[in-house]
């Protein structure tokens, strides 16, 4: 109707060149969130790349030897948020020495300052000085807004101090997990006094001390403030904190420090908006009353390090029909998972830890296919599923294929304690997970030896087509398996195994047929003395990092009675545009770079 309707290669090339106002383009990469589809659109034409670049507000490094600090800054000068991971997860369970290396200092004292637009922070498993702190504070301190230290370790509560009086617009602090130094309590104190915005507190699963009347403090001057999750201290010390806190959602980390001693308790009476809660450490069946006034209305519930046996889970849960987030051990068992099922209809999220090993409880919890089954079948709004698990079957894990469609994170662990698994291999029942649990983007599966076959591992690679992370333990008979595996991970970006039958060879293989993939962690395979066969997967940008195991470690246990870390060799392999760290301890071989 009165003009020449363009070719659409024409107009492609007008709007992606040079026919939408920088303007506009400023205001369309703002939507765009995924950093996925930010890379892909930086791809388009340098003036994209441009645009990406100076509007780009967050970066996650997913491993902090895979980029120089400079290249970062380079890239991305307005950087308002930063997020920065060091060490591997196996660092958590004990299997990483804890001189491997993730030092903080190069990043901070290169990004902290330079990065003019810096509010935020957030570093996971490193190594932070009290030195690196300082530096960041002098940086940042006024701008600062987030800081996020999660299991980390090297510092003290001198460096918390020191934050806490200068970072005065500070709305996040996080230490979770963290090895600290604790050098006293003044950090809190400080904190109390210097900031009236904060929205965020935790030192959980740490070892600090605090006073109870620095909490009251905080509460006082805080208004803000819904979210503390502290290290254990009695309730009966935080009677006035939480009369003070009337804005707080979240609490974890409060103690029954004296069990069975329920009208030491009584006064406790939590804030009216409370919907997260956890710890509760030693709580059993007296002091579970304590919760009744408002179970209905909560939304997270953990309890992970309650006393309470597979009954009194039963009852509790019963009372919370709104639970979306439920954190226990498997003494829970099938029975209570039974009731989660008939209960909470609105879950999105469960864990299920290991307990303790402890034979009474054993006898009484345990969790089977029987309670994953109630679960998949009455919860069927989960996204997220961790279950340590004494018996699985091919039925069970059907059913959560089939009940669980909006899953997008699963982690399965067999544990090794019942003599026999009802239904092994678990072929068929991973391949219906797979196929019906479209949205699954992470995946971990770690059984006994003969729970999956080269076939079942062949269907993982098959149908994981969307899933970026994996982590795969005891599975497969042979290397023809673990190619066949590999072959189908079109999207897979990291991959972890452990105690896997597979050969040096075939893992370089592997990673070979895999084109996303930017890291691999393996412990327990068949490894040479050297790690020659590894070098079949060397290519430009790829470091390959070899630890052989220690012949005097053989013999030797830590103190859960698990083998040394040290006793199996493992690789690290990963993406790199950094080259060879120059931070490598003594007992690492590089392989590639040489």
């Amino acid at each position: 109707m009165g003009g020449e309707v363009p070719e659409p290669r024409r107009l492609s090339r007008a709007l992606s060149f040079g026919g939408v106002p920088e303007e506009a383009l400023h205001l369309v990469f703002g939507y765009v969130d995924d950093p996925r589809d930010r890379e892909a659109a930086s791809l388009v034409c340098r003036r994209w790349h441009r645009i990406d670049s100076l509007s780009r507000k967050h970066v996650t490094v997913g491993f902090c030897y895979a980029v120089e600090p400079a290249r970062l800054l380079a890239r991305f000068p307005r950087l308002e948020s930063l997020a920065l991971k060091g060490r591997p997860r196996a660092a958590m369970y004990g299997l990483i020495p804890e001189d491997w290396g993730a030092y903080a200092a190069p990043w901070v004292a290169q990004l902290a300052a330079p990065l003019e637009c810096l509010k935020a922070v957030h570093l996971r498993r490193m190594t932070v000085t009290d030195e690196d702190v300082s530096v960041l504070v002098r940086a940042r301190g006024r701008m600062l807004q987030v800081l996020k230290l999660d299991k980390c370790s090297g510092f003290s509560t001198d460096a918390l101090r020191l934050v806490t009086r200068s970072c005065r617009s500070l709305r996040t602090l996080f230490l979770e997990e963290c090895i600290i130094d604790d050098k006293g309590s003044e950090w809190l104190h400080e904190l109390a006094v210097n900031n009236s915005v904060l929205v965020t507190l935790n030192f959980y699963m740490t070892d600090l001390r605090v006073e109870p009347s620095d909490l009251e403090l905080l509460a006082k001057n805080c208004k803000s403030l819904i979210s503390l999750k502290m290290s254990d201290c009695d309730l009966s010390d935080l009677i006035g904190f939480l009369q003070t806190s009337k804005a707080l959602q979240e609490f974890a980390g409060g103690a029954f420090s004296e069990v069975g001693e329920y009208t030491k308790y009584e006064k406790v009476k939590f804030p009216p908006r409370l919907c997260f809660l956890g710890g509760l450490t030693f709580m059993g069946k007296n002091e579970m009353p304590i919760i009744f006034p408002f179970s209905a209305t909560l939304k997270k519930l953990d309890l992970q390090y309650t006393l309470l046996t597979t009954e009194d889970h039963c009852q509790l849960i019963g009372k919370c029909p709104n639970l979306q987030v439920l954190e226990v051990r498997n003494v829970i068992g099938d029975r209570g998972l039974e009731v989660v099922g008939d209960t909470c209809k609105k879950l999105r999220r469960l864990r299920i830890e290991r307990g303790a090993d402890d034979p009474d409880q054993e006898e009484q919890g345990g969790v089977s296919q029987l309670g994953l089954t109630a679960v998949a079948v009455g919860c069927r709004e989960l996204e997220y599923i961790a279950a340590y698990v004494s018996d699985i079957t091919n039925g069970a894990l059907e059913s959560i294929g089939t009940f669980c469609k909006n899953l997008y994170d699963f982690r399965l662990v067999l544990l090794d304690k019942q003599r026999e698994v009802t239904d092994l291999p678990l072929d068929n029942g991973v391949r219906a997970l797979l196929r019906n649990c479209t949205k699954l983007r992470r995946f971990a599966l770690y059984l006994r030896p003969g729970g999956l076959s080269d076939v079942g591992l062949e269907y993982i690679g098959r149908y994981s087509g969307n899933i970026q992370y994996m982590l795969l333990g005891n599975v497969g008979e042979s290397d023809n398996g673990l190619i066949q595996f590999a072959m189908g991970c079109t999207n897979l970006r990291k991959l972890e195994l452990r105690s896997c039958c597979f050969s040096e060879q075939a893992l370089a293989l592997a990673v070979l047929q895999m084109p996303s993939l930017r890291y691999i962690w393996v412990q327990g395979y068949r490894a040479s003395p050297t790690g020659s066969g590894l070098l079949l997967m060397a290519r430009p940008f790829w470091n390959i990092e070899f630890a052989p195991p220690s012949p005097e470690s053989i013999y030797r246990m830590m103190t859960d009675g698990q083998p040394c870390v040290d006793t199996q060799a493992q690789v690290l392999a990963y993406y790199s545009l950094a080259g060879r760290r120059p931070d490598c301890p003594q007992w690492l071989v590089t392989l590639h770079p040489a």
